[in-house]
């Protein structure tokens, strides 16, 4: 069971995002803060849940959270200041979205960049240890996954509905025959060296 919260005493919004691996697509990123005692037993990472299971804890998040957010940088942005600062950047956003204003930060990875002089910590696979990140990272995950599936329909022959973005070879057979849309990362690698294998 994943743990409800870090402090007994603090107000502590949990932070993830989604997408930085992506070839495609925006980094979003959420907070959330949930109540001290709130407890699910399918909350867990997202990566680790059916989509059926994240479609309905995302209404439960969303009902019984005492603040949630979601935010988004563009594949524009993501190129011009590179997808770890793009990724910060997001949870900032989230974070200036929120009706609460958190006195603890949980961030999911190992780096983070301080926001507003509010204490964070930075705990590694942070989605699978404590709800409120687990939770994070099942909105931004469903709102990411939806809007990629979107896209699908409007540039299709990447199967983006698939691999929402993501290095498949699919998604690089499409590059290869296509070419690229205006939501891929240009900074990034969109097709192998010639000579690797997709």
């Amino acid at each position: 069971m994943l743990q409800s919260s870090f402090t007994s005493d603090k107000i502590e919004a949990g932070c993830d995002e989604v997408g930085r691996g992506c070839l495609a697509g925006p980094v979003v990123a959420a907070a959330v803060i949930l109540p001290k005692r709130f407890q699910h037993e399918w909350l867990n990472d997202s990566k680790k849940l059916p989509a059926l299971k994240r479609k309905e804890l995302d209404a439960i998040i969303k009902s019984e959270a005492l603040a949630w957010a979601i935010a988004e940088v563009s594949p524009q942005e993501i190129d011009q200041i590179n997808i770890l600062k793009a990724s910060f950047k997001a949870m900032h956003q989230a974070l200036d979205q929120l009706e609460i204003r958190p006195e603890l930060l949980l961030i999911d990875g190992n780096r983070f960049t301080p926001y507003k002089k509010i204490s964070h910590h930075c705990i590694i696979k942070g989605d699978g240890k404590f709800l409120s990140i687990a939770a994070a990272s099942v909105l931004a995950k469903n709102y990411r996954d939806d809007l990629m599936e979107k896209l699908a329909h409007q540039f299709p022959g990447y199967a983006w509905e698939r691999n929402v973005g993501y290095p498949t070879k699919e998604h690089r057979t499409g590059i290869e025959q296509l070419g690229v849309t205006p939501y891929h990362r240009m900074s990034f690698q969109l097709l192998p060296i010639q000579g690797e294998l997709f």
